[in-house]
């Protein structure tokens, strides 16, 4: 069956409940634009803000949100894959929820943090694989996709698409210059791994960084299908043909 899929490019502020009204609404505006699966940015729905994470009552807050968003899933019968903190076992992790309208829930941890993130997050240890609708994907979150080896562990042979959520946040020269390094790494992904790569970045100002944007979806032979501006939140998507091999049951890999 053919599946839309997209990317929504986010400005993530320091308050879990505005992050998540905006996952809400732009779930819905996905929705009635036929949208199947929706990525959207690293850490969307929580912020890095270091006074937002270590607040009393963080966890119930995002549990809360989490919540709502299960909801909005179910009522659309839309997937999302939310970035975002999570606290386990006393330690906090960079964390992409995936979850479908059937209730199935995965979870993935950023493997490769930068410098700045190992002061705070532990790293994770596994890829993520999973199913829906007939159709295979990978997730990795941002650094990630520095790394060819771990792409091509999330992509078994007959993925579809790998997802990459991101947010550049660069001092404003940084971010410039590494444009198109940005957007050089998510095209070979898709090459190297013969599938679709959705790049969902943040755009606007965070932490006293700014993000540049340019959320892209590259086809399995390099070529962008479409790429998002420097300045706006906005959606972009693409439609994948055809019914991949399913996994094997209990084949599905996540953290």
């Amino acid at each position: 069956m053919t599946l839309r899929l997209g990317a929504a490019q986010m400005f993530i502020t320091n308050s879990v409940a505005t992050n998540t009204s905006t996952i809400l609404r732009t779930a819905e505006e996905a929705r009635l634009k036929g949208v199947d699966l929706l990525v959207f940015p690293e850490m969307c729905l929580t912020g890095y803000d270091k006074k937002t994470l270590g607040q009393p009552g963080i966890e119930e807050e995002l549990g809360r949100a989490l919540e709502l968003i299960g909801s909005q899933v179910e009522k659309l019968k839309i997937g999302l894959i939310i970035g975002r903190a999570e606290f386990k076992d006393r330690k906090m992790y960079n964390a992409a929820s995936v979850i479908l309208p059937d209730g199935v829930k995965y979870t993935y941890y950023k493997i490769h943090l930068t410098a700045a993130e190992e002061k705070f997050f532990t790293p994770g240890t596994q890829p993520l694989s999973f199913t829906y609708n007939g159709h295979r994907f990978g997730v990795i979150i941002c650094r990630d996709q520095n790394y060819p080896e771990l792409a091509r562990s999330s992509c078994p042979e007959g993925t579809s698409a790998l997802f990459i959520l991101s947010a550049h946040y660069y001092n404003p020269a940084e971010a410039r210059w590494k444009l198109t390094k940005n957007r050089a790494l998510p095209i070979a992904r898709a090459v190297e791994n013969h599938c679709y790569v959705l790049l969902a970045n943040a755009v606007g100002s965070h932490i006293g960084l700014i993000s540049l944007g340019n959320s892209l979806i590259a086809d399995p032979e390099g070529a962008l299908v479409a790429l998002a501006d420097e300045a706006s939140e906005t959606l972009i998507t693409c439609d994948i043909p055809g019914e991949h091999p399913q996994l094997a049951p209990g084949d599905e890999r996540a953290v």
